[in-house]
């Protein structure tokens, strides 16, 4: 189900925004399940009160979905109702005071240091190889979301700087420091890289054909890698930046600094990862102030 307002709604996501594919594709899906709610009640998207909107997250909630989806479709129905009252086409905004739930934040997996030495182990010298290892070690190493990393091009990269331009969300760059290892695995990449690549094509990352690595082909060979090493929980590339914001943050202790490497715009995305240690801060407590101590060892 269609409606011209939706869709240029979602084009000016894409073309003036500058939203994420992936992030277009899900407000889409949302956004055709809302249509089809109205569409029950022989209402448009136009037409739409304030009551259609909370009974529609109201069934949705009942169908059990989770609240980080239930916050994403009314952000999809808000974001909506702001681009139409721009256009003038509808003059009061059904959603502006609507709430969805907040539910429990989830906090990210986490993968121990010893975990990513055994996932960025050698597997191979041939080209392909000498690639992943590459692009592993430069998202552990940076902390890029995948979309960035795939989209880097020969002329992002400073490996003499051992510094990496990045275009995160809303195409705003920023400069990243690469470590060592990272620096190391891109030079033989690199010099790999003439084997595969196309002409004319200037992407970092290539694939088999010669043309820019897609982010489908990342996560099915991290999948692959991670079985050849030995590693039988669910690797996705997104843990790589979550790996490397929680050891900065645990060796630091600076969040401002992790908030400008990871690209946040608010704080308080980085702050989830200030809980992640919690198990050993408290063991830390435990052991170390005189009032935690059990009596039977405070006697000892």
């Amino acid at each position: 189900m269609t409606d011209p307002a939706v869709e240029a709604y979602l084009d000016s996501l894409s073309g003036q925004r500058h939203y994420s594919p992936q992030s277009v594709a899900a407000y889409r899906r949302d956004l055709a399940l809302y249509l089809a709610f109205l569409s029950a009640r022989s209402r448009t998207v136009i037409e739409a009160a304030s009551h259609d909107v909370r009974d529609f997250i109201a069934g949705e909630h009942r169908r059990g979905r989770s609240a980080p989806t239930l916050r994403r479709r009314l952000s999809a129905i808000r974001g909506l109702y702001h681009f139409l009252i721009g256009e003038g086409q509808v003059h009061q905004h059904p959603a502006l005071e609507l709430r969805a739930p907040k539910g429990e934040r989830r906090l990210p997996e986490v993968l121990a240091p010893e975990q990513l030495d055994r996932l960025l182990a050698g597997s191979g010298e041939d080209a392909l190889a000498r690639r992943d290892r590459a692009l592993f070690e430069l998202m552990y190493s940076s902390g890029l979301r995948l979309a960035e990393t795939v989209a880097l091009d020969l002329v992002d990269l400073d490996l003499a700087a051992g510094m990496v331009r990045v275009t995160g969300k809303g195409r705003k760059t920023r400069d990243v420091p690469v470590g060592r290892r990272a620096r190391d695995a891109l030079g033989l990449w690199l010099r790999a890289r003439v084997t595969l690549v196309s002409p004319g094509v200037t992407a970092v990352f290539v694939g088999r054909g010669g043309g820019r690595l897609g982010a489908r082909s990342v996560q099915l060979r991290l999948g692959r890698l991670a079985r050849v090493n030995g590693l039988e929980i669910p690797i996705h590339p997104h843990l790589l930046r979550h790996a490397f914001a929680s050891h900065m943050l645990e060796s630091s202790g600076d969040l401002r600094a992790v908030q400008e490497l990871l690209g946040h715009a608010n704080i308080a995305t980085t702050q989830i990862y200030t809980h992640l240690d919690f198990q050993h801060l408290a063991s830390v407590y435990d052991q170390a102030h005189p009032r935690a101590r059990r009596r039977g060892k405070a006697s000892e």
